[in-house]
């Protein structure tokens, strides 16, 4: 899209670039139904004049290229101050490439970048842009891995409660799809030990239960006071998940492989969560973001925001259904290593735009993030 004709428009995107950084983990990493040793961050910068707007999603390498050939060139030439337009762009743009995947999560952190960039044009916070309802933003420790043994779980877990004072955490289960489950219930006791009675306790299974088994699993997370079961099943399967939350008395979450809000809305429709989970770095960005919460809030539930905290601060400090903001492990090492900018969560929550600096607050470092620069 051409510049030329919306001068009465304000300032428009001059250039999107992007990039990708691999960092290793700091020890293996596994859930229920995946095991890596890596990270990779998709970094995205949307230049207007002096300002620039960085924004970012978790994925493959390869979708720094589906920015530089399919999305740079809708976004490119746009007023700025028209994010939500760019948005709907983007996703006709997409239509024979493939919305789901990889490729919403390049249209998320290019439509994080144009918010960043426009709040500072604005010399504002982002949060102020968007305007929030809650100054504080609740966080939970997220983290305990598969792969940890009892020592590293149990510090990890101790350093979040007692330490940091977050006071709810989660760990994973449904090892090995499921075919772990005694040692599941053996860490879910064990974490309920580590982190004592006045935390609560959360367990995400990542898809790697079967219906029945998830169900037969209600006894264990009541005996410990589990209050959030986390895609007992595949995200998929909303029959499924709806009948689990029939039958367990946790709070029942799912969404964060929703890349359209048309997948939010049928696990709505189907009654499958207690509280939706949506990612900004995967949905579409802040603009299709703050939409599922609204489908969220008009459900009369609440919404959680999965991984990549950094990235959510300040958009769901917006929302007034919100309940917490998922403080990852694997997430937060990355964007501290990368970024300066970042938050404490001190006492169980953030405060994202207290400082006053403009957009999210987010800047890179160069010099350090190039040492892991793959594409």
């Amino acid at each position: 899209m051409n510049a030329a004709g919306l001068d009465g428009d304000g300032p428009c995107v001059e250039a999107v670039e992007a990039a990708a950084y691999t960092v290793p983990t700091d020890a293996p990493e596994a859930d229920g139904t995946l095991a890596w040793n890596a990270t990779t961050l998709i970094v995205v910068t949307a230049h207007s004049g002096d300002a620039t707007g960085l924004g970012y999603t978790y994925a493959p390498a390869v979708t720094a290229r589906v920015v530089h050939e399919v999305l740079a060139g809708e976004v490119t030439g746009r007023p700025v101050w028209h994010v939500p337009a760019a948005n709907e762009a983007m996703q006709r743009a997409v239509r024979n490439a493939g919305r789901p995947g990889l490729v919403a999560a390049a249209i998320s952190a290019v439509d994080i970048a144009l918010w960043d960039l426009k709040a500072r044009l604005l010399h504002m916070p982002l949060t102020a842009l968007l305007g929030a309802t809650n100054r504080q933003v609740p966080v939970y420790g997220s983290g305990g891995f598969t792969t940890y043994d009892d020592r590293r779980q149990d510090g990890q877990l101790r350093h979040w409660v007692r330490e940091q004072a977050i006071p709810r955490v989660k760990i994973k289960v449904g090892e090995s799809w499921g075919q772990a489950e005694g040692r599941d219930r053996e860490r879910i006791a064990k974490a309920r030990r580590s982190i004592g009675d006045a935390a609560e306790l959360y367990v995400d299974a990542n898809g790697g239960y079967g219906r029945k088994q998830a169900i037969r699993l209600a006894d264990c997370l009541a005996e410990h006071a589990v209050t959030w079961f986390e895609e007992p099943v595949s995200s998929d399967d909303a029959t499924g998940l709806a009948q689990i939350r029939a039958a367990v008395p946790a709070d029942v979450a799912a969404g964060e492989y929703g890349y359209t809000l048309a997948h939010f809305a049928g696990l709505l429709r189907a009654e499958a969560v207690d509280c939706l989970q949506a990612d900004v770095t995967r949905c579409g960005g802040i603009t299709v973001w703050l939409r599922a919460a609204a489908l969220a809030q008009a459900a009369g539930l609440q919404i959680s925001a999965h991984c990549a905290p950094h990235a959510h601060a300040h958009a769901v400090a917006a929302v007034p259904n919100l309940r917490h903001v998922e403080w990852f492990h694997d997430h937060v090492r990355v964007e501290r290593l990368l970024f300066d900018g970042t938050l404490d969560p001190g006492g169980g929550s953030v405060t994202p735009g207290a400082n006053g600096a403009p957009g999210h607050g987010l800047t890179l470092r160069a010099e350090q993030a190039a040492a892991y620069r793959t594409a």
